[in-house]
């Protein structure tokens, strides 16, 4: 049973969260069934990137201890998704004769292509993590999905590289290695939630995913059914949470519940004379037994401003690719961050796109708790550990899944072992 256990570790600044699941036999075929989903709370990470290696391990041995209790069986893979603020997005061109006299395209033509556009000149300081073909061309034929099989003399491929900050992988995978877990693949945060939150359709009409996190906000947009784009910005609901404890001289506990139960990102709603009693959260978090009112309409300017701030930078983004406001299949929103009042509404109006909370569409659960906003990325890096298992037994190949992580998993790794006498 343990050799069938698909994990996704999803390590956040603020939680740990992991999904487990397994392959299971069914009179369909074969079906991804979720065993469990468990988060503890973040150590030693900050915006994505590790700060301090030995408190992150001591924080994935401590999820991943009650995980397998929960399962009862051990974990020893995992696919890790990474957030880190320092991505970078290039396009890049491949050209390949083909090699069979016939002139018919093999797997091993597409390989090549995909090599030939991967040499392009990455900094010494960023390693590439993921190499995805948007388009093949054949000849003079473009546009073309899958080209094996195909009759053609010339290959060419578009791909778009999504490159990450070396010393921050190698940190990252550091910390996982010293719990004793083997990772399978760094796979990019949004792009594995998309995973199970965007269908096919909407993925080939234009969409975007963006995952509001505690410290960073991700954003993958995909059009044709390909990945278009994706981004990191260094803002997230913890730049919310802090604007209120300044805006009301509070106590950054408080200004968090305040935010959660009272807050709200449209401040159009409420008069001056919307106030509400808050000194039963007061006295909850210990601090005092005095009384506090405070305006809903304050709460919600100063949230509406750091939230509109967001989104902004994100429409910056979809600017630099010509999608500001012409994605028809619109917007999902997922993250801890999603669950504040009125934000899909802010996300329509500062995007000028249809929007709406992010759900698992994909992958049938019998547990309620992993359809939580926050567990789809973890979800999502299961689901996408399940393609490519299926993918190494011979199924349809799926160009996307291609992480090409694993060389520096792997140079970690063995540096890793060669320190363990």
């Amino acid at each position: 049973m343990k050799d069938n256990i698909i994990a996704g570790l999803d390590m956040g600044s603020t939680a740990i969260r992991l999904v487990a699941g397994q392959k299971m036999e069914k009179e369909t075929g074969e079906q991804l069934q979720i065993l469990g989903a468990v988060t503890v709370q973040a150590e030693g990470i900050n915006r994505g990137a590790v700060n301090s290696i030995e408190d992150a391990t001591s924080a994935i041995s401590a999820c991943l201890e009650k995980a397998e209790r929960l399962i009862g069986v051990p974990i020893n893979n995992v696919w890790v998704g990474l957030n880190g603020p320092n991505l970078k997005c290039e396009k890049s061109h491949g050209v390949v004769a083909v090699g069979r006299s016939d002139n018919e395209i093999t797997e091993d033509d597409v390989n090549r292509v995909i090599e030939a556009a991967q040499a392009l000149s990455v900094p010494p300081n960023y390693e590439i993590l993921h190499v995805i073909p948007i388009k093949f061309s054949v000849d003079n034929q473009e546009d073309i999905k899958d080209p094996i099989g195909m009759t053609g003399v010339r290959l060419e491929v578009e791909t778009l590289i999504i490159q990450g900050f070396s010393s921050q992988i190698k940190n990252l995978t550091k910390a996982v290695y010293r719990t004793g877990l083997e990772i399978n693949d760094l796979v990019l945060s949004p792009l594995a939630a998309a995973e199970v939150v965007i269908g096919a359709k909407q993925k080939e009409l234009g969409a975007a995913l963006i995952n509001i996190g505690a410290a960073t906000t991700s954003l993958a947009v995909f059009e044709e059914g390909e990945l278009m784009h994706a981004a990191v910005i260094p803002i997230g609901s913890e730049h919310i949470t802090s604007d209120v404890a300044i805006g009301l001289r509070c106590l950054i506990n408080l200004a968090e519940r305040i935010k959660l139960e009272y807050g709200s990102s449209s401040g159009e709603k409420y008069t001056k004379k919307d106030e509400v009693d808050v000194s039963d959260l007061v006295r909850e978090e210990n601090m005092g037994e005095e009384r506090m009112v405070i305006s809903k309409k304050y709460v919600a300017e100063i949230i509406e401003a750091r939230v509109e701030e967001i989104f902004d930078k994100i429409d910056n983004e979809l600017k630099k690719i010509d999608r500001s406001g012409m994605l028809p299949a619109g917007v999902y929103l997922i993250g801890g961050g999603a669950k504040l009042l009125d934000i899909v509404e802010t996300a329509k109006k500062k995007l000028r796109l249809p929007a709406c909370l992010g759900a698992n569409k994909n992958v049938p659960l019998a547990i309620d708790k992993v359809n939580d906003i926050n567990y789809l990325t973890a979800l999502g890096l299961v689901a996408w550990g399940n393609q490519l298992a299926g993918r190494k037994k011979g199924g349809k190949i799926n160009w996307q899944l291609g992480g090409a992580a694993g060389k520096i998993v792997g140079k970690v790794k063995d540096w890793f072992s060669s320190l363990i006498p």
